[in-house]
């Protein structure tokens, strides 16, 4: 089983170089991600230009667990709604942490919105 659930953003940090990369990094190949989450960074990597065969690629690369979602996923990610709305947490921001409580692991992001969050899920900052 992963050590932690990753935030599109955790990914996107490490795809793009940006700070906070080389922790990411240590999770790669240890980490599951919901497939909301893949969704959401392989529509960043679409508007970055790059095909759908360079979009497998990477993601296979990266070596994640890829958590289907469904219906479980989808009434819990609607829990989380009311207690997060004040940080304007997305769809995906709160399928990343669903899964996160569903596995009970911590959920690594760059989103410093979910800092004090009080949901039952610990939180890991890459920066």
């Amino acid at each position: 089983m992963s050590k932690v659930v990753v935030d599109a953003s955790a990914v996107i940090a490490f795809l793009l170089r940006e700070s906070g990369a080389d922790v990411v990094r240590r999770h790669l190949g240890d980490s599951t991600i919901s497939a909301v989450n893949l969704a959401e960074v392989a529509s960043r990597m679409a508007d970055k230009g790059m095909s759908d065969p360079e979009i497998r690629a990477t993601v296979a690369d990266l070596d994640l667990t890829v958590a289907e979602f469904g219906l479980d996923q989808a009434l819990s990610v609607a829990r989380l709604r009311p207690v997060t709305k004040h940080r304007g947490l997305s769809l995906a921001d709160r399928a990343c942490l669903s899964l996160a409580e569903q596995l009970n692991r911590p959920a690594l992001t760059a989103d410093r919105r979910w800092c004090d969050l009080d949901i039952g899920v610990e939180i890991q900052l890459i920066r």
